[in-house]
């Protein structure tokens, strides 16, 4: 196996432990790589405000898609690099059909300011102090970076599944959560998508990346990348998709992968 020119990873359930901590010894090896000039890009679904509770472990590059791609941020000068947004009018067009199809739909949407959630949106973790309640309608009025939609009684592969019949492609939806959480970007717009134009203007070619990841949200990121792992404990899909398997993300997988390749 040749050695990668650069890492990208996403991070819960990959990089990050289940208690939310980076280990010293993954911190070690992303330095180390950061010092040999191998840019290890955190590729997360987390939106801005949380993905920014492990920036230090990202080196002094400096570059994180966030939301699903249709963010990229510069750690170090803590300022938008690009964003690929939905635009009101369809992601609207999108949500009125999507509750008519599977009553009990409920919406919320991220932006560079924070998360804004309809008052049936039961979310998992703890909402931003100050963030707005409100139909869907009057949330969507500028464009978004990730619309999220819930359902509390579909399973998660089912909500998916009847998403996509009524979509048909016109955005895109996917799913990192063990609820039933869909997660919807721009057309277009995935981790891999985003990703590609990173790696062209750094100059890296998709066989040059290697890649690791572990919900269908990485399934994009891992097809692209010339090298592909899935964690040891990865949804089904993931596993079946990728090159390799790596150990879980308890036990430093990413790292430990990354430790044997470099010679570290």
């Amino acid at each position: 196996m040749n050695r990668p020119r650069l890492v990208a990873t996403d991070l819960d359930g990959t990089l990050v432990r289940s208690d939310g901590t980076v280990s010293d010894f993954t911190r070690g090896v992303l330095e180390e790589l950061e010092r040999r000039g191998v840019p290890v890009v955190f590729v997360t679904g987390r939106p801005l405000r949380w993905a920014a509770d492990v920036f230090e472990y990202v080196g002094d590059h400096g570059l994180a898609i966030v939301s699903n791609g249709a963010l990229v941020w510069d750690v170090a000068r803590e300022a938008v690099h690009l964003t690929r947004t939905i635009g009101p009018e369809l992601g609207l067009e999108v949500c009125r059909e999507l509750r008519a199809a599977l009553p009990g739909t409920a919406y919320a949407v991220e932006s560079l300011g924070g998360i804004g959630l309809e008052p049936e949106f039961l979310e998992r973790h703890p909402v931003p102090e100050g963030a707005r309640r409100a139909p869907i309608e009057e949330l969507f009025s500028e464009p978004a970076l990730k619309l999220l939609a819930r359902h509390e009684e579909l399973a998660p592969q089912e909500f998916w599944d009847l998403a996509e019949e009524t979509v048909l492609g016109r955005l895109v939806i996917t799913w990192s959560s063990a609820s039933s959480l869909l997660e919807i970007s721009a057309p277009g717009v995935t981790k891999a998508s985003t990703l590609a134009l990173l790696c062209e203007d750094l100059g890296v070619g998709a066989e040059d990346v290697m890649a690791f990841g572990d919900m269908p949200n990485d399934l994009p990121m891992l097809a692209w990348a010339g090298t592909a792992y899935a964690m040891a404990d990865a949804h089904p899909s993931v596993v079946a998709a990728a090159h390799h398997r790596a150990p879980g993300h308890d036990d430093d997988g990413v790292a430990r992968v990354l430790a044997g390749v470099f010679d570290l």
